[in-house]
């Protein structure tokens, strides 16, 4: 294997941010195994040069938290034995026989797969799920995305997002993309919008956030109200008549069996439950139909929140009735270098509790209920990848509870994480920085853009990438012909084209070949590859997929077939374009007959006429604030910072409250509360901040992990969230939890 070289003083990698869905480009310049100095790639083919103050800060990923160096076994008695890796291999793989032996394949669950800026091992399990049989699975997006994407699925199609860039109006629904970005080059975007009279930026969040200090309209709604503000702009829209009529008409089906719902809208009452004045409302309405152009951005203030799949459908309605897809400025869809999600409107159910698995992914908050229970089918077995659910995921005790119930548990991550202490097996992971890397994080129209990632370090000894984790316990299992590796691997060395055709003709014979396609690419065209690139071979199935699907666009891009653009990602060591759309081009992407966007969804239409009898407030007397668990802040970002000395402002994670409620307390800056859920407390530090609003309180992300001392114990700092939150509090059609909406009581803490 080819590493790379070990940095000089003037050397600077060009690799990736990992933080957040842009994952900007960066250079880092190293000091032995550290990262001494960091900054903007401005050759990035997205983002120019841009970063934020946290990309800075991956010293602390890389070198922080207690890394991994081998395998380890849990014995009775809570300990952990070191392993080599043949022999966790060999009894994982026993282990993983006799649950699929005796429970059925069914019965072995995986999570993650796909963990923030960590996508080539997700691109790789799902062969080794089918060699097991394993049919269910879940992942981070079950906690945020899934009823948008059922949304979508039934409107366009497929995933779509706004071009924030020309946008006449963009508006940002529980979203502050000043802190969570999103955005490509989000801050220096958002001041571009705030500095041209020309344009408006209008924000939908119950905080006055940063980024509605820069907005022309903040609709600083009551929390937990979405859906009836987003009613009332709709009612507006339709009961004024400012509709787009010929857009209606020529790209949209069936509006007429929705404008019926809008027009019985009482936007008095939506003003009123959702605590702004009715004239705001209104003027917002206006404002985005008098555009020549609206963008909108949904995210985890509503999508972890009452109503969630409902306010989806409302917001892409906005932009729908207002003719505002398919033009520059507006509401795009794209191409994909692979899906994140399965966009469709069937829906599987899991198999004990009955619960809707919309994309075919188990929703987070009933995986514990499925493993609780005497039932037959409950899951018996699961394989935990860069995720660490017992943290993240609703109600902590529950889920932990879930996990000891199970006959076995394998996390692979490349620190010791809170999942990783109750597993049975846990296996070391090379870090997102000492292998090749990708996401597939590629929203972009027309020019959607994908960056491979070469390594900037050599892997710590000990560690593996998760494609050759993956790789090991399938060959173990022993379900893969020899004969096909065989072919295979003579192809490989013929070139290209005999590969290709050698792979059709296998697949042709066999139909589980193409089940198991991650893995025959690692195995036969991995080892042909460049610089060690060996987990990058299945980027060579999605070239080829992208060169069948959108071969006019690649070709724009720059890339004569596929093996071209393969090539291209092999050595684009700021990324690449890999499709040129043109914007008539997007009317391709809806997935509907006749290209026609279908406007009703019966169910959430019912659930919009059903707003007048639907609760708007959830507090009671016992738990009157409604708390927001899991606010991005400056110094906050995803666990994988499992290190606490990165954080220049809010060590310890304070509760924010409004000063009328500080007040009510009796509670100043630096003073402790606890915070009491119907779930568990936790005690905090105060912060008084004006831009909250009386009864709404919050505690920031990223908090809460069980660190290592110099002692040999454990310490946590702040909250650990999910001590707070309960898994029964979750959208009824999505399942996804309500961790932005969590009922509680909050008291000061005396001496």
């Amino acid at each position: 294997m080819t590493h790379p070289p070990q940095a000089t003083e003037a050397t600077w990698h060009k690799t990736a941010c990992i933080l957040c869905e842009n994952n900007c480009g960066v250079q880092i310049q190293t000091d032995g195994r550290r990262f001494a100095k960091i900054r903007g790639d401005k050759d990035h083919v997205l983002t120019n040069g841009y970063t934020c103050n946290k990309a800075l800060r991956l010293d602390h990923y890389q070198n922080g938290g207690e890394r991994l160096t081998t395998p380890l076994r849990r014995e009775a008695d809570g300990s952990f034995t070191p392993l080599d890796w043949d022999t966790a291999i060999r009894e994982i793989a026993a282990r993983l026989k006799t649950v699929r032996d005796t429970h059925g394949g069914e019965s072995i669950f995986y999570y993650g797969g796909a963990g923030q800026g960590n996508h080539l091992g997700g691109a790789y399990n799902g062969a080794l799920m089918r060699a097991l049989g394993a049919r269910y699975s879940s992942n981070a997006l079950a906690q945020e995305k899934l009823g948008e994407a059922w949304v979508d699925a039934h409107l366009t199609g497929g995933h779509t997002a706004g071009e924030f860039e020309h946008a006449e109006v963009s508006m940002f629904i529980g979203k502050n993309p000043w802190q969570t970005h999103g955005v490509p080059r989000a801050r220096t975007v958002l001041k571009e919008i705030a500095k041209d009279p020309a344009r408006t930026m209008i924000v939908m969040d119950p905080v006055r956030t940063e980024t509605a200090d820069l907005a022309d309209i903040h609709l600083q709604v009551k929390p937990g109200t979405d859906a009836w503000c987003l009613a009332g702009i709709l009612g507006v829209l339709v009961q004024e008549d400012l509709i787009d009529h010929a857009f209606l008409e020529a790209h949209t089906a069936q509006a007429e069996e929705v404008l019926p719902h809008l027009k019985s809208v009482n936007v008095a009452r939506c003003a009123e439950v959702s605590g702004l004045d009715e004239d705001l409302l209104r003027t917002t309405a206006r404002s985005i139909a008098a555009a020549s152009s609206v963008s909108t951005y949904e995210d985890l203030g509503v999508q972890q929140g009452p109503n969630s799949t409902l306010i989806s459908y409302l917001i892409k309605l906005i932009w729908l009735l207002t003719g505002n897809f398919a033009k520059p400025g507006s509401m795009q869809p794209h191409s994909w270098s692979a899906p994140l999600a399965r966009y469709t409107t069937s829906v599987r159910r899991t198999p004990v509790t009955g619960a809707r698995m919309l994309g075919g992914v188990v929703p987070c908050n009933v995986i514990a209920e499925e493993i609780l229970t005497d039932h037959p089918k409950r899951f018996r077995a699961m394989l935990i990848e860069s995720s660490n659910p017992a943290h993240s995921l609703a109600d902590s005790a529950a889920f932990r509870e879930a996990l000891a119930a199970l006959d076995l548990v394998v996390v692979i991550d490349i620190a010791m994480t809170e999942t990783g202490r109750l597993a049975d097996y846990v296996l070391p992971a090379s870090s997102q920085f000492e292998k090749w890397e990708a996401t597939f994080f590629n929203f972009e129209f027309p020019r959607n853009s994908f960056h491979l990632r070469a390594p900037v370090l050599d892997p710590l000894p000990g560690t593996l990438p998760e494609p050759e984790i993956h790789a090991r316990i399938v060959r173990e299992l022993g379900v893969v012909p020899g004969i096909h590796l065989a072919v295979l691997r003579t192809a490989a060395r013929l070139g290209r084209t005999p590969f290709k055709l050698a792979f059709a003709a296998l697949a042709a014979v066999d139909k589980k070949v193409l089940g198991m396609a991650p893995y025959l690419l690692y195995e036969t065209l991995g080892p042909t590859l460049p610089d060690g690139a060996r987990s990058a071979a299945v980027l060579w199935a999605l070239a080829q997929r992208i060169g069948r699907e959108y071969p006019k666009a690649m070709r724009r891009a720059g890339h004569a077939n596929a093996d071209a653009l393969f090539d291209g990602m092999l050595a684009g060591r700021s990324g690449i374009t890999f499709t040129q759309d043109e914007y008539e081009d997007a009317w391709r992407y809806v997935a509907h007959p006749d290209h026609r966007i279908p406007l009703p969804i019966p169910e959430l239409l019912g659930l919009l006429d059903a707003l007048d009898e639907t609760p708007s407030v959830h507090t009671t007397e016992e738990f009157p604030f409604v708390l927001a668990a899991g606010q991005r802040r400056a110094f906050t970002a995803n666990t994988i910072f499992r290190d606490n000395t990165w954080r220049k402002r809010d060590p310890d994670g304070a509760l924010r409250i409004s000063p009328h409620d500080a007040e009510q307390l009796g509670l100043i800056d630096g003073a402790r509360a606890q915070i009491t859920t119907g779930r568990g407390t936790a005690q905090a530090t105060v912060e008084v901040d004006d831009r909250m609003q009386p009864g709404h309180a919050a505690l920031p992300n990223g908090f809460g992990l069980d660190l290592p001392t110099a002692d040999g114990t454990t310490e946590r700092t702040g909250v650990a969230l999910n001590t707070l939150t309960d898994l029964r509090w979750r959208d009824p059609i999505a399942g996804t939890p309500w961790h932005k909406h969590v009922p509680a009581r909050i008291e000061a803490l005396r001496d």
